[in-house]
This record gives C-alpha cells, sequence and structure tokens, in this order.
C-alpha cells in the first residue's frame, strides 16, 4: 500500500484507544458542562461563546490523539456520535439520569418574586432573566408570576394570573367609565 493511501486509512493508534479517546472526553465534557450550570447553555454572552469554541478545539487532540487518518477520524466520530446516543438514551429511558447528568429545572421568580439567590447560583444577571423575558412577550419581569430555568438552558416564564377580585374590580371600573361617559353624553345634549 503506498503512504499516502496508508496515512489516509489506516490509523497510527489502537482501535481501543481510538474509542475510549472519545468516550472519555465526551464524560468530562459532561461533568464540566454540568458542574458550569445552566447559564452555560441559557444566554451566551461573548465570554461563554469564546469558552464554548475554543473548548472543542482544546480537546480536539485528546480525541483524536496524533493521529490523522481519516479512519481514524471517522472512529473518533462514531464513538462520539454513539456515547451520546447511549446517553441521549439513558436520560430518556431512566428520569434519575437525566436529573444527574443535566440536574433538575431551577425556579427563578416564584409568586412574582425574584429568587436572588437561585439567580446568583445560576450566575445569571436581573438583565439577563430581564431580556429571556422580553423575548417571550413580557413588557416586566412585574408581570411574570414564576420563572424556570430548564436543564437544557431554555426559559419558560408564566404570566401573573389576576385573582378573582382584580377580575371583578376591573369589571367594576369599566362599568363605571362606561356610565360616566353616558352621563356626561346626556350632559352634553341638555346644553
Amino acid at each position: 500500500m503506498s503512504p499516502f493511501w496508508h496515512s489516509l486509512l489506516i490509523p497510527d493508534e489502537p482501535l481501543g484507544a481510538k474509542i475510549l479517546r472519545p468516550v472519555v472526553v465526551y464524560l468530562f465534557l459532561i461533568l464540566g458542562l454540568r458542574l458550569a450550570g445552566k447559564r452555560e447553555l441559557a444566554q451566551l454572552n461573548p465570554f461563554d461563546l469564546v469558552v464554548l469554541l475554543t473548548l472543542s478545539n482544546t480537546v480536539q487532540n485528546a480525541i483524536i490523539g496524533n493521529d490523522t487518518s481519516m479512519l481514524g477520524g471517522i472512529i473518533g466520530a462514531t464513538t462520539l456520535l454513539g456515547i451520546n446516543y447511549l446517553m441521549v438514551m439513558l436520560v430518556f429511558r431512566y428520569k434519575r439520569v437525566g436529573v444527574i447528568v443535566e440536574g433538575g429545572p431551577d425556579v427563578l421568580i416564584k409568586d412574582g418574586r425574584i429568587l436572588e439567590d437561585r439567580l446568583t447560583s445560576e450566575r445569571i444577571e436581573r438583565a439577563e432573566l430581564e431580556a429571556a423575558a422580553r423575548k417571550q412577550g413580557f413588557a416586566s419581569l412585574k408581570d411574570v408570576d414564576q420563572a424556570i430555568l430548564y436543564p437544557g438552558g431554555a426559559f419558560c416564564f408564566i404570566a401573573k394570573v389576576p385573582t378573582g377580585e382584580a377580575i371583578h374590580h376591573h369589571q367594576v371600573m369599566a362599568e363605571l367609565h362606561r356610565l360616566r361617559q353616558q352621563v356626561e353624553a346626556m350632559g352634553a345634549k341638555g346644553s
């Protein structure tokens, strides 16, 4: 076999190493992102984006080693896709594994009150929370009854629902306004 085809098709490392490297790096990254928090996935600021972009380049050599063969790359990529598929199936089938790997949802606003300690824990600034709320159609955090940050980084905002008393008050005020307009119209006709 010519040197060209040899370097293209024959991995420089044993098959076991080609498979083990991506598995170890994958598990390390899952753990690292889990420890970094949901914020890494929620609202990427320029710093987070730089970290995620350079992270892939940083672990590249750990995955492929000194091997630059096409077959070696295919083995590494196939291993990554396989371990990811396995992890997704485990998380889907066993909810407890999902909580361990991804964490659980985190309530950031409850009963209209912003839970500052939860924002601090997730390293989310109030301005970031407000921006996320505006993206979902809320003019202000005052309109939010509950805000939840899910493990995948998605925010869920639930609007405040007026109480029965508030609805009744609004209806009475609307009726008073209507009556006032009628009285004013009658007064204008009588003048």
